[in-house]
């Protein structure tokens, strides 16, 4: 289905995913979890919620009888009503796990939908508190057309997954994803800020200008905030999987190029984990002195890469002029003679390796 490969794993703290087999009562809890309009979002004028699988459908079938499947709404997604509090925390109570569906319904997002506070509506986090509040390991489902702003469940969650707006099969696709029959391996399109005083905070909106924070802690009089961390809370590309990847052995095969050439950049990537999953290894690069100012790093290059435990595969990018190049102040497409920094790694803040190549004259 093509709705799990767009699901995005955030967190996954002591492998609360894929749902352990010794769960054998599952609450599912929130307010979109018998939802299907929601599922189809805002693209779709008049959707057909008979052809739409729900999360509470979609989950419930999969886990057969074997899983006692409770269900309570707790709260809307708008609105301060706590009256569904208490089921849902009884519920939570009465389960080894809970399964919490928030986010937006589907008409809060797109053309001519923007929101000045990104934070999840209502009292849906107020829920989250009071559900993590009994103990039991809470896994987030979050549904939405856009970064959503969720510090209290990314804090304390113990795994969570962006699941936007996955379409009709997406309570099946959902299920898929929590049992472990799919690995997810989506990776962020955006950047996900801690607060909304922090945007614009695109990665390839930010410039080594005025005095950037190099070191994490080094805050004085430099370009910072005093209430919060620099860093997003997700950054572009970033998305987890159940397994692990280990990138090793970079080798560049010039370290010199002419307009007319190219630079393969090699490295080896390695599934280190117990289950065969897929990768994005990600290309960024950076022109650290140019005619005009330049970002930190720009995607270049991806590749998804499916791997079985323990497997290897060698990648290469291939660089070419026109991936050195930009609009000048002229607007000509130009690359610019000088050192380029190259980086690999799984999202725009988790570079694994890096090197240099120069374009000459």
């Amino acid at each position: 289905l093509v709705a799990r490969k767009s699901f995005v794993l955030l967190k996954n703290d002591n492998h609360a995913l894929p749902l352990r087999r010794e769960w054998r009562k599952l609450a599912l809890i929130g307010p979109l979890a018998k939802s299907k309009r929601d599922l189809d979002g805002s693209w779709v004028p008049e959707a057909d919620t008979t052809l739409i699988t729900s999360v509470y459908d979609g989950l419930g079938q999969r886990l057969g009888r074997q899983t006692q499947l409770s269900y309570a709404k707790g709260c809307d997604v708008q609105g301060e009503s706590r009256a569904g509090f208490a089921q849902a925390v009884a519920a939570a109570q009465n389960a080894d796990a809970v399964v919490l569906t928030v986010g937006e319904t589907w008409d809060m997002s797109g053309e001519a939908k923007s929101r000045t506070d990104l934070h999840l509506p209502g009292v849906q986090e107020e829920l989250f508190r009071a559900l993590k509040a009994t103990g039991k390991p809470v896994i987030v489902v979050v549904f939405g057309g856009r970064p959503l702003i969720f510090n209290t469940i990314a804090d304390q969650a113990d795994a969570i997954v962006m699941a936007w707006w996955p379409g009709a099969e997406g309570g099946h696709a959902l299920a898929d994803v929590l049992s472990g029959d799919y690995n997810p391996a989506g990776r962020l399109p955006s950047t996900f800020p801690r607060a909304v005083g922090q945007i614009p905070i695109a990665y390839n909106q930010q410039y080594s200008t005025g005095r950037p924070v190099t070191k994490p802690g080094d805050t004085r009089y430099k370009s910072a905030y005093i209430d919060a961390p620099n860093t997003p809370r997700y950054a572009f590309g970033y998305g987890l999987s159940y397994t692990t990847f280990a990138y090793a052995d970079l080798k560049i095969s010039r370290p010199q190029l002419t307009a007319a050439e190219t630079v393969q950049v090699q490295f080896t990537l390695t599934n280190v984990g117990p289950v065969a999953g897929e990768e994005v290894a990600q290309l960024y690069l950076r022109d650290p002195v140019a005619s005009l100012v330049r970002p930190l790093k720009e995607l270049k290059d991806f590749q998804k890469v499916l791997l079985k435990p323990g497997e290897s595969k060698v990648l290469t990018f291939t660089v070419t002029k026109d991936k050195l190049s930009f609009y000048n102040q002229q607007l000509a497409w130009v690359a610019e003679p000088g050192e380029f920094q190259l980086m690999v790694g799984a999202a725009a803040d988790d570079i694994r390796l890096s090197g240099k190549v120069e374009l000459l004259p």
